[in-house]
């Protein structure tokens, strides 16, 4: 597990904080990934703070081992955090879905850069800067979808072309919902990723509180 997360986590990383923090960030991230399993479902939920999270996680696991949801209108989900915990559905480990650009565990690992703070993994904070990565309130989950979609692009190919050619394709297909993220926003910013030389500051640029 601690591989697996290692392999999908680390290009978002390297891009996105200095090197002298990089491994702090790593060791948090390493244990931060939670699969749901008969042997820690119970744990999991007895110990979670929010009611609203018990209930997205009991669904989501009931889902996972073919059982009937809650709730006819429980979200159908593969992943979610809280704080610094990304819990996913063993549905994650099975073969690739439809969209070549999901990956859930980058997508909820991203979502820990504005859930964490630095004090809590032993990174100094200042006057502004508390939370791992500033993000704009309202554009976390278009930081989240578009870490997600870039660490997918990357591994299509090198070049620009190949990036280029990835994105033009992920355009026609799966976005994310336009209820949750502006979709032409979203592209823009993946946009200016793939043609940038660190395109995961990109991403965070764009997503950052605007002064």
């Amino acid at each position: 597990l601690v591989e697996l997360t290692r392999a999908k986590v680390q290009p978002m990383v390297n891009g996105l904080f200095p090197e002298v923090e990089r491994a702090i960030v790593m060791k948090a991230l390493e244990t931060s990934v939670i699969f749901l399993t008969p042997e820690n479902i119970e744990s999991v939920l007895r110990t979670s703070p929010w009611l609203h999270t018990i209930w997205d996680l009991a669904n989501m696991y009931l889902l996972q081992r073919g059982a009937d949801p809650l709730s006819p209108d429980a979200p159908s989900i593969v992943g979610l955090s809280q704080e610094t915990s990304c819990y996913l559905s063993l549905d994650y480990l099975k073969e690739p879905g439809n969209d070549p650009f999901a990956d859930y565990l980058v997508h909820e690992a991203a979502h820990v850069f504005h859930n964490c703070r630095r004090c809590t993994i032993g990174l100094p904070e200042t006057r502004t800067r508390h939370a791992l990565l500033n993000i704009h309130y309202a554009k976390r989950e278009t930081f989240a979808y578009a870490c997600e979609a870039y660490s997918r692009i990357l591994t299509m190919g090198n070049s620009l072309k190949c990036r280029r050619d990835a994105l033009a394709l992920h355009s026609q297909g799966s976005l994310p919902n336009k209820d949750v993220v502006n979709q032409k926003e979203y592209l823009d910013i993946l946009a200016q990723a793939v043609g940038a030389r660190n395109g995961w500051k990109r991403i965070l640029q764009a997503c950052a509180p605007k002064d």
